[in-house]
């Protein structure tokens, strides 16, 4: 049968489902002497989800909706991710990327001009107000911003010649996120947690950690599980306070009457799950309030820092005011990866508008190394004594970065061509910079890196190949990378 006609049967017998529990495919396989079950089996074989009697043809089609702990497709160098996301777009010529010929022709304009988004940006470069300097063994350069970080240089993989499609932060973030530049779709910490499943099923097998005060502009986009299952989407704990939010009632229940609530709402929706099978949304929450259960004995544990030695406190600067917030959240990183967490997001403060210094970048930037470079550098070297170094992909990276012109005479404006990241541990490569840009820091010219030739190369390493990791959705595989489209491929000079 037609698809177009298999799809408008479909569409003229839906309110059955609604008069009287019938989904469309019981519809279809009660109807017409099977002839739609027939059309039915013909749409699954279209789009590749039909079953195969082979095991092998069944393992390379499963959909999952569990965090049951999956092998990959390759053997894997790492088993977890800390993505530090300096959300914003640090600036590269300030904090990674050197330009002497910047600073030789501070206040001439740009002579090709540059792509900018305000009115106010003349296309006058501005020289970088700090100074680099030589770290590690591998001499590699690092602004004075930030020494912690570059005192690690040696256990660092830097990146300098990264550049994304768009120059708008949500577009920017979607890209880093998901992929692609529109929202929507899932961000690689739900693919990874989809792929792999979790090593520990008393904790979710993806957690955010953002500011407790908000959200930054890109809410909770940066986590989203897009059209995977809702399983898959990043939970948030919460880095001050009561660790996981929702998770207790505000008033105490007496145990035994709150064993019966959970059993009667487990009990409602088994019943609905059979009237509607497949809905993952259904499936996703039920899943989530079993772990939930489970993470009332072990969540506190797994975020409770007081039982941390005062030598490991004060590697993360948690004595420290300036520090203290995301030192938290970078040591909640190290103990939930510890314990199995698969996949986790750590957010900046809030303070000074993110990493988006478009004005006075001297003192904002500042204030932001100032508060991150200890924590974050404290992480590495943290992982490196548990013996954890070696199997995490520690990521430090924003959505771009910025451009060598001025904008309002002390800022800069959003640059897609060219920004650096940071990776360590996981089986990427210490010491490197790898990559350059053009004499100004504008564009990446040598060893380009896209951010799906990122994800790819994370992926990889995770034991993962991007272009086998896929999910059906609308007659088509959906995968991270979308290699056919973006031609993404594993960065091999980047791995160790």
């Amino acid at each position: 049968m037609p698809r177009r006609s298999a799809d408008r049967m479909g569409q003229q017998y839906v309110g059955l489902r609604m008069r009287g529990n019938v989904s469309r495919r019981s519809f279809l396989a009660a109807s017409g002497l099977g002839m739609g079950s027939m059309a039915l089996a013909c749409l699954l074989e279209q789009d590749h989800l039909l079953a195969d009697d082979s095991s092998e043809h069944a393992l390379r089609n499963a959909v999952y909706n569990d965090l049951q702990p999956r092998p990959g497709h390759i053997p894997a160098q790492a088993r977890a991710v800390i993505q530090l996301y300096q959300e914003g777009g640090p600036s590269q010529v300030d904090l990674f990327d050197p330009k002497p010929e910047l600073t030789r022709r501070h206040g001439q304009v740009h002579p090709q001009g540059v792509e900018g988004t305000g009115p106010t940006n003349k296309n006058i470069l501005m020289a970088s107000p700090f100074q680099f300097r030589p770290f590690g063994q591998c001499g590699t350069e690092f602004s004075e911003l930030l020494p912690k970080l570059g005192a690690a240089a040696d256990d660092l993989c830097l990146v300098r010649s990264m550049f994304t499609e768009h120059n708008n932060h949500p577009e920017a973030h979607a890209m880093m996120q998901s992929g692609k530049t529109f929202a929507g779709r899932p961000s690689v910490g739900a693919w990874v947690s989809y792929a792999l499943g979790t090593e520990n099923h008393n904790l979710p097998a993806y957690i955010v950690l953002r500011d407790p005060r908000g959200y930054g502009g890109n809410t909770k986009r940066s986590w989203t599980n897009g059209w995977l299952p809702a399983l898959y989407q990043g939970v948030e704990f919460n880095s001050r306070g009561t660790p996981v939010q929702h998770l207790t009632p505000d008033e105490p229940i007496p145990p035994a009457a709150q064993r019966r609530n959970l059993q009667l709402l487990a009990r409602l929706n088994a019943e609905h799950l059979r009237d509607f099978p497949g809905d993952s949304e259904l499936e996703s929450r039920i899943s989530n309030y079993e772990l939930a259960a489970r993470m009332q004995l072990h969540a506190t544990a797994a975020l409770d820092l007081s039982g941390e030695t005062a030598a490991t406190r004060g590697l993360y600067g948690l004595d420290n005011p300036v520090t203290a917030e995301y030192g938290a959240r970078c040591l909640m990183a190290r103990r939930l990866v510890e314990a199995g967490v698969r996949f986790v997001q750590v957010h900046p403060p809030l303070e000074g508008n993110q990493w988006d210094h478009h004005g006075k970048i001297r003192e904002s930037l500042q204030k932001k190394c100032d508060a991150t470079d200890e924590p974050a550098a404290a992480l590495i070297k943290d992982l490196k004594q548990r013996g954890l170094f070696g199997e995490t992909i520690v990521m430090w990276t924003g959505e771009f970065g910025r451009l060598p012109t001025s904008e309002n005479s002390d800022g800069r404006d959003h640059n897609r061509h060219a920004f650096s990241l940071l990776l360590a541990g996981g089986g990427f490569k210490g010491g490197l910079a790898y990559g350059a840009t053009d004499e100004f820091g504008y564009r990446a010219i040598e060893n380009r890196v896209s951010v799906t030739d990122l994800q790819a190369t994370v992926l990889h390493q995770l034991g993962l190949d991007h272009t086998k990791l896929w999910y059906p959705r609308h007659g088509r595989r959906e995968t991270l990378t979308d290699a056919a489209v973006t031609g993404a491929k594993v960065v091999r000079e980047l791995l160790s």
